[in-house]
């Protein structure tokens, strides 16, 4: 047998109006809120979209610009370094060239003074003489000799006759002398011939071995069968910078 159904049960709740408005209201008044602070945030950067863009673009010439500078003085820098070195070599040349002329002066007033008082008649008279030796060292042990000549006794006369030299030094501990044919490598050379009237200057090529020590060198003179020798210091003939 089925149980009887008991009546529905109903809750009566009051009616409230007055809330649910303003709940509505309180909603409305946000979301109102919220449109009006994104239409103003929208209208502010619309505003200032314009103005941002200008000032990156200048920020952007300005830093091309830079960029330009920067380049620009690197290129200065570059060209002034090179200038520098390019002034630096050219003062030295300048220096360089400077200092061989004045060398060059020097050494040609010296030879004036040297004829001035050759044929002059402040010099005293003399006969045939070595007036000076010059020695600079070559390659491979070689020594190149300048001999000057001299002699004012008789102007008027022609001094002939022929010049041998003679080296002195140590060798292995030893005294050697080496003679005229082995200083020019040649067993048969004639002495060097000369003929002047006020001087004359000698020249040529000595060999010496690796392993001589050069002391002296003699200048064996013969003219109208006379023999006259004069002896220099190596050392002191020698070129400066040659020694």
């Amino acid at each position: 047998m089925t149980p009887p159904r008991l009546p529905r049960q109903f809750i009566i709740v009051p009616s409230r109006p007055r809330q649910r408005l303003l709940l509505l209201a309180v909603a409305a008044l946000w979301l109102g809120s919220l449109f009006a602070a994104w239409f103003v945030s929208a209208r502010h950067a619309a505003a200032e979209l314009p103005l941002a863009q200008r000032e990156v673009a200048r920020l952007h010439q300005v830093s091309r610009e830079a960029q330009s500078q920067i380049e620009l003085l690197r290129q200065n820098t570059s060209t002034l370094k090179r200038s520098d070195e390019i002034s630096r070599s050219a003062n030295q040349s300048l220096q360089q060239t400077l200092t061989e002329r004045e060398e060059e002066i020097a050494q040609l007033r010296a030879d004036v003074a040297f004829y001035e008082r050759l044929v002059g008649n402040s010099e005293r008279r003399k006969g045939l003489n070595v007036h000076s030796v010059q020695i600079s060292s070559q390659e491979n042990g070689a020594w190149r000799y300048s001999i000057t000549l001299t002699q004012n006794l008789n102007r008027g006369k022609v001094s002939k006759g022929d010049l041998r030299l003679h080296v002195d030094g140590t060798q292995g501990g030893r005294l050697q002398t080496l003679e005229w044919p082995a200083l020019v490598q040649d067993k048969d050379a004639a002495a060097q011939g000369f003929a002047f009237r006020y001087f004359q200057q000698l020249g040529g090529i000595l060999m010496l071995p690796a392993d001589f020590a050069p002391s002296q060198i003699r200048v064996v003179l013969r003219s109208d069968g006379s023999t006259r020798e004069q002896v220099f210091p190596w050392q002191s003939s020698v070129l400066p910078g040659d020694g």
